[in-house]
């Protein structure tokens, strides 16, 4: 069943490069900077420098402040595919009821540098962390999707005393990927990628993540990849971007999920079997990765503080395809 967006949340997601479909794949694209210059972002973006293996870098967040402070600030941690601009709807449900938001874009994605170096969840927990530091939060809560819900762990298990809570939203890393998929070597990730159409992935955005949204709805996703493509920096941008794959295979964080002591929730959609490099696995064991509801229910029963809602028919995108659940589950949670 698909859900319509609600009117705020189409005019603030799809307000950055709205094509309609057809014409999206045939039109000529207006190239974005490396640091999606030329995509908007629906609050003002500053930059933060940090140094990372030795680099100099500058980390853009958002920085939204409530109307009614609650005195609390919630960090939003992205997923790999998605410009943090994509939490607008989440931003103005938190800001309502009172929060400061900060919303990072991470090294190597978004509006923030593309490193020459690789990735590595531990300089993006730091990252975030001197974040919190420069702008004066001692805890936040914790609030996070896909990939950057792995990241979410990472800041829980190395910083468990500046996180308050930790919400995990259809994250991956629920399962330790290299058990299933052989090793996949950087050239050939990037070999690969960069035959992708805007067509093939869009198609492998809804395969995968099983979204229920109207197709104009994750347009800019695909602008936000594709725009850049037409740029001087696109072979920077997109080493960056297979740097990040093999982070996720390289770098798994679901040993140390059940370690967790802070509270914690897993808000999982039931439809979502998004399983990073299945198409690389043995046929025998495509199967059996993805099972992601399933994984979260288990591992949150071996946490002391921890529980796992399952949304029907819902998949990856889960703020996005049911809003309103997932206000009321974020903010009870939160509310505790």
């Amino acid at each position: 069943m698909n859900r319509l967006l609600p009117a705020a949340l189409c005019a603030t997601l799809l307000a950055s490069s709205f094509t309609p479909i057809n014409a999206a794949e045939t039109a000529p694209r207006e190239p974005y900077g490396i640091a999606l210059e030329g995509f908007a972002y629906p609050y003002p973006v500053h930059l933060l420098p940090v140094v990372n293996d030795g680099e100099q870098l500058s980390m853009a967040y958002m920085d939204v402040a409530p109307a009614q402070p609650n005195g609390r600030t919630v960090v939003l941690l992205h997923g790999r595919n998605f410009p943090s601009s994509y939490w607008a709807p989440v931003i103005m449900m938190l800001s309502e009821a009172g929060y400061r938001v900060v919303v990072p874009d991470q090294i190597g994605f978004g509006k923030s540098s593309k490193p020459a170096g690789e990735l590595h969840f531990d300089n993006l927990a730091r990252n975030t962390i001197a974040l919190l530091d420069h702008l004066g939060i001692e805890k936040a809560e914790i609030v996070a999707h896909s990939l950057g819900g792995m990241l979410g762990v990472r800041i829980a298990r190395a910083f468990p005393d500046r996180v308050a809570h930790l919400v995990l939203t259809a994250p991956i890393g629920l399962e330790d990927y290299r058990l299933y998929v052989p090793p996949t070597p950087t050239e050939k990730m990037i070999e690969t990628e960069d035959k992708l159409t805007a067509e093939g992935y869009r198609k492998q955005l809804q395969t995968n993540y099983a979204i229920k949204l109207p197709g104009e709805a994750i347009t800019p996703f695909i602008d936000a990849r594709f725009n850049i493509k037409g740029g001087p920096d696109y072979p920077r941008w997109l080493r960056a971007f297979v740097s990040s794959g093999q982070m996720i295979y390289r770098e798994p964080v679901a040993h140390e999920i059940p370690l967790i002591a802070l509270p914690t929730l897993f808000i999982m959609g039931a439809d979502d079997h998004n399983a990073p490099g299945r198409p690389l696995a043995p046929e025998a064991l495509r199967a059996r990765m993805g099972q992601n509801a399933e994984l979260a229910k288990q591992l949150a029963a071996k946490m002391p503080n921890a529980r796992a809602e399952v949304i029907p028919d819902t998949g990856h995108l889960v703020f996005l395809e049911a809003p309103e659940k997932y206000r009321e589950l974020v903010l009870g949670f939160l509310g505790r």
